[in-house]
């Protein structure tokens, strides 16, 4: 499986939606790749699906990011997901799903009054974590630039969510970087 086709079947290449996502995806991928090292895990899963991640963004009402869908920015996991099925990748699909911040459970959705299905979005394997903390290093920007985060700006946008939040995020740091 190659990701920019299938990325090139949603996205215009020519667009800045395109090289934003692309963009996003790559240093994402990178990182990831670089934590994977370290693990028994699926290293072509994880290029692939840090890749795809973020798929879903066409299709939300972002104009910063080129994107004008019709749907909140916080929907475009689940509907990365749905787009990735329909391409016939059901485990790359979790991955769009449960990378938002460090997992949204279907409590938060609920209690919070989310435009989300009422279902766990929450990173279970390890790739899925792995990708999930990556992409927290990485902000998508207009110019189609990608900025490196600093890991206290990533604690304090997760201290907004709850300090249960922070502790998972902590918890992951601890694993991936120390291995790192």
């Amino acid at each position: 499986m190659d990701p920019l086709e299938i990325i090139k079947k949603y996205y215009k290449i020519e667009s800045m939606a395109f090289k934003i996502l692309v963009n996003h995806s790559k240093a994402v991928a990178e990182r990831a790749l670089k934590i994977a090292e370290k693990f028994n895990v699926d290293k072509q899963l994880i290029y692939e699906a840090s890749m795809l991640h973020d798929i879903g963004i066409f299709m939300t009402n972002t104009p910063k990011f080129d994107c004008h869908g019709t749907f909140p920015y916080i929907c475009h996991g689940y509907l990365g997901r749905e787009i990735l099925e329909k391409e016939g990748f059901p485990i790359h699909a979790l991955v769009c799903e449960r990378h938002t911040g460090v997992g949204i459970t279907k409590e938060e959705i609920i209690k919070n009054n989310l435009t989300l299905p009422q279902r766990d979005m929450i990173p279970i394997s390890m790739e899925e974590k792995i990708i999930a903390f990556a992409d927290k290093f990485f902000s998508k920007e207009s110019d189609g630039s990608v900025r490196v985060r600093a890991i206290d700006e990533i604690i304090n946008d997760l201290a907004r969510y709850g300090e249960e939040k922070v502790k998972i995020f902590n918890e992951w740091l601890k694993l991936f970087e120390e291995t790192a």
